[in-house]
Order: C-alpha cells, then structure tokens, then sequence
C-alpha cells in the first residue's frame, strides 16, 4: 500500500493538531494586529537569504514550517487590515469571512457549473441577487458574476460592451474614460485589443469632476469622423480622491448616443450603504455594467470582486462556449453555470464568504460600518481645518481625503511643499507606525488617507497626524 507522505496526506490526529495551530495563529493575529507594526520592509536580496533553496527532496513537520511561515512570511507582509493602514485602498477584512474562505478552500469546492457545485452556484445567485437590490438594478433581469477582483470585472465589462456594441468589427470603435479613471480600464482596453487612437482620455475639472461638455463635443467630432462611439465607463469613487463623475448627466449621455454605460464602482460602490453615499451615487442604477469590489468597502478578504449587469444575457452572449467535454453537465437555463458568464472556467467558491459574513452581522451592521467610515473622514478634514499646520487639499469624500502639511506661518512655495510632505510620507513609513503614502492632485504632492476599516478610531488617525507633525518639524 502506498505511504501517506506519497497520497499527499497527514494523519487524522496530524490534521487536527496542525488546523488548530492555524486558526490560533489567525485569531491571536486579529485579536492583536492593531499593537503589531502594520508596515513591512525588506530587499531583495533580504528575502533571497531567508527562502531562496532547491526544492527540497524531503519534508518538515508541520508545525516546525508553519513556524518559520509564521515567523518569515507573515512578519514581512505589510498588513492592509491593520488600523492604521491608510493607503492604496485597505482591505478590512473580517474573520468570519476568512473561516468561510477555509471552508470553501478545505472542501475544494469548483464553483464553475451547476452539476459539479449546485449549492455553491445557488449561493452565488443568491449573493448577486442582494446586489442587484442593493444598487437598484432589475432583479430578474439584471445579472452578474464575482470575479477575482476590479481589475477582472472590469475587464468582463468592456469584453461584454465591446460584443454586445461592436460584434466582430471594433476597429473603429471608440471608448471614452475620465483622466481619474483606475488604470485596470486602461489595462482591460489594451487586452482587448483596442488601439490608443481608439481610447478618449476626457479631462476632468479642478474638483475631478468628468467635464460633460468636452465629452459631448469629442463624441460629435467622432461622429463627423465616422467613428463608431460605443462605451463609457464612469468612476463611482475614484481611487485618487473619492470623487463621483456627475452619473445621472452621463447616463443621460449615454442614453442619447446609444453607449454602453459602465460604471466602475470598484472603491466607492459600496458607500451605496450610507444615506451620504446614497445620494452622492445617485443614477448607479443606470449602468449597463457596474464593477464592485467586495474586497474593499464590503469588508471580505482577498480576492473578491463582481460585475453586476442590468441584463444578464448579455454575459451569457458574451461567454458562452459549449465545448465536447462540457456537454454532459449543461443543465436546464435556471441552473446557473458561471463559468458562460465571465472568463474563467475554473472558480473558487467566493461566494461562500460573502454569504455567511451577512448572514452572520446582517445587512444593517455593514450599513452602520461604512456610514462610520464616511464620518470618520469628515471628522478628520475638520479637524485639520482646525490647525494651523495642515491644508486640506480635497474634502473628505466618500472616506478618503487629501492632506498637506503646510504651517500658515512659513508661507512655503510649492516646490518646497512637494518635497517636504514627500518626505514626511517617506518617514512615516520608514517608521513601519502607518501606511501613509502621496499622490498627485493638480500636479501637487499631497498625503492621502482612505479610511475604509471600521476598526480605524479617530485617537489612531489623531496619532497619525502627531507622528506625520513631528517628522515634519525634524525635517523643517
């Protein structure tokens, strides 16, 4: 009989004894991660010490690798949960989610087609059809799929718009984005095929705002040119600052030119949930196609995104192949196989964490969390109008604000401005205290803080800002 090392396997009592040592690591990690050191550091040629070998011929015990693991991986990864990370765009996670994603990881569910997974495709649909509640799109006629993340459902939507508009022959046609747009739409568009002649960069105005009436004239002058105009994609929420493009004007837009409105809601969709964000995302549910990243404002671990769709054939349309060796498993049309609504085949269960996070918290918690979030950041902005040293440069807009550290008594130009909250950012960092990193806003360089963990307080934003204030002086 073949050895349990061989069939890959560990004893009963070895599999208990190492998933109990697992789950301790990731509770004592929860429960402590806001006194560990949220940012991590380290050179190539540091990690090239600690792991780089031949493929070993033999093995460890367990609990001697989940050590190191513990000690050499974990320790040397910055941690997007951690209260005070305020950068890119957090990722908050919950615990419940996390024993979810090991459930759906542990059981080795494919969760691609109906026969192979019913209960996973039903809890899929059943997921989805919360969203479409959520943000107002038809509920028997909208659709969608998770996906791995923005990124991807961005790229489902443009391949959706493109078949849906173009058909075979897109040489011709165009695309129109803001200059806020995330970079996943650039990447989606150039994967796809399209030409930089093919993509219009639409400027936006001094708050960010999508400029309507360049967008107007720039579709006419395609138009006159024979140019086939056939998708815009709108930001609800931009990375950069929050800002929402103006999406009832731009649904009006597209309504009248026939373009396929595709809203990428990857950070801001979720605000949906604040009676703040509510308003500010009127007309969401206009979109053809809407992104959203649950990963981020929903509060579930990495990766999870979706594409929702007012119409759901048209993913169907879009994706739907029926090769030799899938003919035995189609099942009737309201068994849903997911994997003839986007790109992969093969999927992971992500729907699973989803599910048994709002069913555990419920819906109004995850309403009361980021309704937190959005005040969190209002509170901030008034408390740096209240100092004589910072600037806002951006308003508190849906949980994320731009900052500069600017004393109203040395009166710098903005060179010097540039440099000097260039290196605070850098020392802060350095310090491994917070994740607080710069970005461009009207070509100034500006400290940014996305406040989207509701395990954030105010009293670790307040320490941010003291710490950010001391190495300024120190630099000064």
């Amino acid at each position: 009989m073949q050895e349990k090392k061989a069939r890959l396997e560990l004893s009963e009592k070895e599999m208990k004894q190492f998933g109990y040592q697992i789950v301790d690591a990731i509770v004592e990690h929860h429960v402590t991660q806001d006194k560990k050191l949220p940012v991590a550091h380290a050179t190539r040629k540091e990690m090239d010490s600690i792991f780089l070998e031949a493929a070993p011929e033999d093995g460890m015990p367990t609990k001697e690798l989940l050590d190191f693991v513990l000690k050499k991986v974990m320790s040397n990864s910055t941690l997007m949960s951690h209260p005070k990370s305020y950068s890119f765009v957090p990722g908050p996670s919950n615990y419940v989610s996390v024993m979810a994603d090991t459930l759906a990881t542990g059981f080795n569910i494919f969760s691609g087609g109906w026969a192979s997974s019913p209960a996973a495709a039903e809890l899929e649909i059943v997921c989805i059809q919360w969203l479409l509640k959520i943000f107002g799109f038809p509920p028997k006629k909208g659709g969608g799929i998770f996906t791995s993340g923005g990124s991807m459902a961005n790229l489902t939507a443009v391949a959706t718009a493109r078949n849906i508009k173009c058909g075979k022959d897109f040489s011709k046609s165009i695309i129109y984005l803001s200059d806020q747009a995330h970079s996943s739409n650039i990447k989606a568009i150039r994967v796809l095929g399209f030409t930089e002649a093919q993509v219009r960069i639409i400027p936006t105005d001094s708050e960010f705002n999508f400029a309507l009436n360049k967008l107007k004239n720039c579709i006419a002058k395609d138009r006159l040119e024979g140019l086939h105009p056939f998708c815009l994609i709108a930001s609800a929420g931009t990375t950069n600052t929050g800002t929402v493009d103006p999406l009832m004007d731009l649904a009006a837009i597209c309504k009248k030119e026939d373009l396929w409105f595709h809203i990428d809601g990857a950070y801001g969709g979720a605000a949906i949930l604040a009676p703040k964000g509510k308003q500010a995302l009127k007309g969401i549910d206009k979109a053809d196609s809407l992104t959203i990243d649950p990963h981020k404002w929903l509060y579930q671990p990495y990766e999870m995104g979706c594409l929702l769709v007012r119409n759901h054939k048209n993913l169907s349309h879009t994706f739907t192949e029926k090769p030799e060796y899938l003919r035995d498993i189609e099942g009737n049309t309201s068994e849903i196989n997911f994997y003839d609504l986007g790109i992969q085949l093969t999927r992971r269960f992500r729907a699973l964490k989803f599910y048994m996070s709002i069913k555990t918290f419920g819906l109004d918690a995850f309403r009361k969390a980021v309704t937190y979030n959005i005040d969190l950041a209002e509170q901030l902005e008034d408390y740096l109008r209240t100092s004589k040293k910072w600037e806002v440069v951006h308003s508190a807009t849906l949980a994320i604000i731009n900052f500069r550290y600017n004393p109203i008594a040395k009166n710098y130009n903005n060179k010097h401005l540039d440099s000097l909250n260039q290196q605070i950012s850098k020392k802060v960092v350095d310090s491994q205290q917070a994740l607080l990193v710069t970005t461009l806003l009207n070509k100034q360089v500006v400290l940014r803080m996305c406040l989207i963990n509701p395990r954030t307080t105010f009293d670790d934003v307040k320490e941010t800002i003291a710490l950010c204030e001391s190495f300024a002086e120190k630099i000064d």
